[in-house]
């Protein structure tokens, strides 16, 4: 019972001559340290606030102002043009006229250093509002795009923080109704007959002669007003607005290296990787990690990175919402129907590799059974969403069960140490589909979907991550992983046993296990989560294909994206499958302009149709690669007017919700938006750090992720592309 004595900070005795006060000075040597480095924090908080509200210049060039100006004045010339004199008239008479004039100079020159920083974030935010040199041939760069890149690199700076750019970045520009329409009907042709067609003109055109005008100068308003006229609504009614289950139908998954796993070890992964994430949240609210730059010099939004950590979806009746925190020092991990609170810091740092392990084996060791309705609980994220919040007000505001809620959702993310053994075996055919599944929907109350993100440890020392879609989009996840992943292989390692290196602290105190009082009446509501979650889980067909014959090396050789071949092979497989083609769904990112998220690029064009019908015609053979060539150029444009915010999904998307604001019924919104995406596809992310190079380091390649399927019948399609053994020779 050391660790209760300890967890006292002081006791007092009332006797007759008063009170025995008794201190713990190892509690309040913890006490200590603990306020150390929360002020440390706030200090660096502080100054990253400093450093990136005067970017893209620096604190160090007001003292440059300063002398300058100091100089000038030292030689009787006065650069304010009578501005300083102004100053010194307004300031009370000193018998000193030099004090008058040092801080008439000092407070002149600290005006035009702030003038000077918002010219320079302005001349910046209009730099980067060019776009030309997305639409330019690789390897023919125009002599305008190569001045504009020396802007752009002059500009910079020599060491942004992680947030430096987010104010000099161009906001999302809203399209004109003519070309958003325009491009609409080429995007339907292809899936319309001549009389549906000619139907669909009709009613876009109305739409833009009536209702569009009224609807676009709302819109442009809010562009005005709002720093993204897309993503607060996006946001809440495309994810917090949903009512049916996040499990499957938003949330997505992450995966583990496919080829190495660095230890066997289930306890030992864990910390190491729980311990890399920390170092990843230290230098994510220090602004250190470096921002993402497209060519290495276009610098992308980083906002959605701010809500990664401390986070949870917290259910509502009508709505849900996102509770992000500032500071979390304690983990939440479930194993076998069991949860546990884990603090994550101690003496002041965080806790060690080695030490974290030591907690989690001690939790997998833990023999104790789980409370009336405890092992089921999560289930509740996994369900509808308003019975859960009904659930959540009734039976989780006060008492025991609000304290163990309130430790899951405020903690830093969600540990869920499995039973299971999963990963990528070659030996087994279904190894890759099995461990998609699991990382998807689990055994639908073994992950708390709520939460920004549930890393899930395997106990063969495989992992994996599900992650919650409101907050952010899968590249954000996708970040964090790769250097968590490198981190842990690279720059941790493990004993020759498979243990953390380090040493071990007996010391610490023991995982508290959360306490629960779950009424008859909670455990039925859990239990029919969990059998809505279950037919859901059950109806989720997935299979992962390895395909190492060649790989986007050869393909980029070939001339062609490999983004496009890939989505042409697809639209040649459904059709193959089908026997028609589809309306087709590819994310793409707009975080080119502040808070952008994703736009989509409708994939089924009349250039990759006419290539299918190519392909199934074997009297066209001479014809063929040309009009691949003209289908890949095709959604290689549109992929870029995506990207540079002359998509069609998100305008339309804005229209009309703002119709439904202002009370205008419009048959042609009605029908865009309802139109289902037959076939969903999406890109995952690879080497946006490059902190593990894969041409020395081949087998460290990761499996990438996927979500789940977004229509009835669907088909839902995840891919990542990388240099094959075939590419590197």
């Amino acid at each position: 019972m050391a660790e209760a004595h300890q967890a006292v900070g002081f006791q007092f005795t009332v006797t007759p001559d008063g009170i025995d006060l008794h201190l713990s000075r190892e509690v309040l040597k913890h006490i200590y340290l603990s306020g150390v480095t929360s002020w440390t924090k706030r200090a660096i908080r502080f100054k990253n606030g400093i450093l990136t509200g005067v970017y893209p210049a620096s604190p160090s060039s007001l003292l440059i102002v300063v002398i300058a100006i100091m100089s000038t004045i030292y030689a009787r010339i006065d650069p304010s043009l009578g501005m300083i004199d102004t100053i010194k008239r307004t300031m009370s008479v000193s018998g000193y006229m030099t004090t008058q004039t040092v801080l008439s100079a000092i407070l002149f020159s600290t005006g035009l250093w702030l003038s000077l920083i918002l010219m320079l974030r302005y001349i910046l935010k209009a730099l980067l509002s060019y776009h030309a040199w997305i639409f330019e041939s690789h390897g023919k760069i125009s002599f305008c795009t190569k001045l504009w890149l020396s802007l752009v690199k002059m500009l910079s700076g020599r060491r942004p923080l992680l947030y430096s750019f987010q104010t000099s970045l161009p906001r999302l520009p809203v399209p004109s109704v003519d070309d958003t329409i325009t491009r609409y009907l080429e995007s339907v042709r292809p899936l319309l007959d001549d009389e549906q067609y000619n139907q669909m003109e009709v009613v876009a055109n109305d739409f833009k002669k009536d209702q569009a005008p009224k609807l676009q100068k709302y819109l442009i308003l809010k562009s005005w007003w709002a720093t993204n006229y897309v993503s607060d609504w996006w946001e809440e009614y495309i994810y917090l607005r949903g009512r049916s289950p996040i499990m499957v139908n938003s949330n997505f998954y992450s995966m583990d290296l496919l080829y190495v796993t660095p230890t066997h070890r289930q306890a030992a992964r864990a910390g190491n990787v729980v311990h890399a994430m920390l170092q990843y949240r230290r230098k994510l609210e220090r602004g250190e990690h470096a921002p993402l730059r497209a060519l290495g010099v276009v610098p992308m939004c980083s906002y959605q990175m701010e809500r990664m950590f401390n986070t949870t979806r917290i259910p509502g009746i009508e709505t849900d919402f996102v509770q992000h925190l500032s500071d979390q020092k304690h983990l939440v991990v479930y194993h076998k129907g069991r949860f546990f609170k884990v603090w994550l810091y101690y003496g002041g740092r965080h806790l060690w590799p080695s030490e974290l392990e030591t907690q989690f084996q001690r939790i997998l060791d833990d023999t104790t059974k789980p409370q009336p309705g405890e092992l089921k609980l999560a289930a509740l994220t996994a369900g509808n969403r308003v019975p859960w919040a009904r659930a959540r007000l009734k039976y989780f505001s006060q008492g025991v069960n609000k304290a163990s809620l309130e430790a899951i959702e405020t903690s830093a993310f969600f540990l869920s140490l499995d039973d299971e053994a999963h990963g990528y075996d070659p030996d087994k055919l279904r190894s890759l589909d099995l461990y998609a599944k699991s990382l998807l929907h689990g055994k639908c109350y073994d992950r708390w979907f709520d939460k920004s993100f549930t890393l899930i440890a395997y106990k063969n020392g495989k992992l994996g991550v599900n992650a919650e879609h409101s907050w952010a989009d899968a590249p954000i996840i996708g970040h964090m992983w790769e250097y968590v992943l490198a981190t842990d292989c690279f720059l941790l390692g493990y004993t020759e046993e498979g243990h953390c290196k380090g040493d071990i602290n007996k010391g610490l105190p023991l995982p508290t296990k959360l306490q629960w009082d779950i009424p008859l009446e909670c455990q039925e509501v859990i239990e029919e989560s969990y059998m809505v979650a279950k037919v859901i889980a059950d109806d989720v067909d997935f299979h992962g294909c390895l395909f190492d014959e060649f790989g986007k090396g050869l393909i980029k050789k070939s001339r062609t994206s490999p983004d496009a071949f890939i989505q042409l092979a697809l639209q040649l497989a459904q059709f193959r499958d089908k026997g028609e083609f589809c309306l087709t769904y590819e994310a793409s990112m707009t975080r080119m302009f502040r808070e952008g998220r994703t736009e989509t690029v409708r994939s089924c064009t009349s250039e990759s149709t006419a290539f299918v019908r190519a392909m199934e015609d074997k009297n066209t053979s001479a014809q063929k690669l040309d009009l691949f060539r003209k289908a890949a150029d095709k959604h290689q444009n549109m992929y870029r007017l995506a990207m540079t915010g002359s998509g069609i999904d998100r305008h339309l998307f804005c229209l009309y919700i703002m119709s439904k604001y202002l009370s205008i019924h419009s048959p042609f919104l009605k029908q865009v938006l309802s139109e289902p995406w037959r076939l969903s596809t999406s890109q995952t992310p690879q080497q946006q750090l490059n902190m593990v190079d894969i041409k020395k380091f081949p087998r460290y390649v990761g499996a990438g992720g996927g979500f789940g399927p977004v229509s009835q019948p669907p088909t839902r399609t995840c891919y990542t592309h990388t240099r094959t053994q075939t590419d590197i020779r």
